[in-house]
């Protein structure tokens, strides 16, 4: 169960004592972290090498490793600690309608983990992540249409407006619940009662996420045929195999 208050720094006075002492608890585990970071990052890197041919594989490298940090995400949804369950924070559409109309009154709810339409813009953008993952593969791999490539270029950019909405919202969130969101996402710890707080960070199991990230992407840049360009790769490797055959 979510616990809110209105203001992050106290309980109800009517509370018991214990739950009026807050402070500075872990909320969010290591793989959490480094999820959101990774991810955000190879976002923000496949979008900008999205266009020309010249960094090809980098684009597709990049995408490839978004699924798979989804997959992880989803696994860590289901079995990972307090605030990393899907079960605690997705909330139906009257949650979500709630504290939209809480915070256009300035009283917004506050929650430990995720608010209602954070959790919204998650799994918006896990789905668009697997879709654009998806549609991507059968591009890159040309076992489609060009219909299949505008799929994957249309759901690209409504996953950057669902980014820009979701960075405008912790803005906001930060600023009305006088809270650095942005902070609690890199230390992992927000206000709460100690009873809140989760116990374990999961370092290693973070550490083992970040060792495979760096791992696939030393076997994709080994990968890359040698003289080549970051453009090279399956299918620009059939495409070059199928001219050489032409020529003999």
């Amino acid at each position: 169960m979510n616990t809110t208050f209105a203001s992050p720094a106290k309980a109800p006075l009517d509370a018991p004592a214990n739950e009026r002492v807050t402070r500075k608890i872990l909320v969010w585990d290591a793989p959490v972290r480094v999820f959101h970071w990774l991810t955000a990052l190879c976002f923000a890197g496949a979008y900008i090498t999205s266009e020309g041919e010249r960094w090809q594989l980098l684009h597709v490298t990049l995408g490839y490793t978004m699924a798979g940090l989804v997959g992880f995400r989803i696994l860590w949804g289901l079995m990972g600690t307090r605030y990393a369950r899907f079960s605690t924070f997705v909330r139906g559409p009257k949650a979500v309608a709630s504290y939209v109309r809480a915070m256009l009154r300035g009283q917004p709810e506050h929650h430990i983990g995720h608010n209602p339409a954070g959790a919204l813009a998650i799994v918006a953008l896990l789905g668009l992540t697997l879709a654009i993952a998806a549609s991507g593969w059968a591009t890159y791999n040309e076992i489609s249409g060009e219909w299949l490539a505008q799929v994957h270029k249309v759901a690209a950019n409504v996953m950057m407006a669902v980014v820009g909405v979701h960075i405008a919202g912790v803005v906001v969130a930060s600023w009305l619940h006088k809270e650095n969101l942005v902070r609690a996402m890199v230390t992992g710890r927000k206000l709460g009662t100690p009873e809140e707080g989760i116990r374990n960070a999961w370092r290693t199991v973070a550490v083992l996420m970040l060792a495979a990230v760096l791992g696939f992407w030393w076997l994709q840049w080994q990968s890359a045929p040698s003289g080549g360009t970051l453009a090279d790769g399956p299918a620009a490797s059939a495409k070059a195999g199928d001219h050489d055959r032409d020529k003999d």
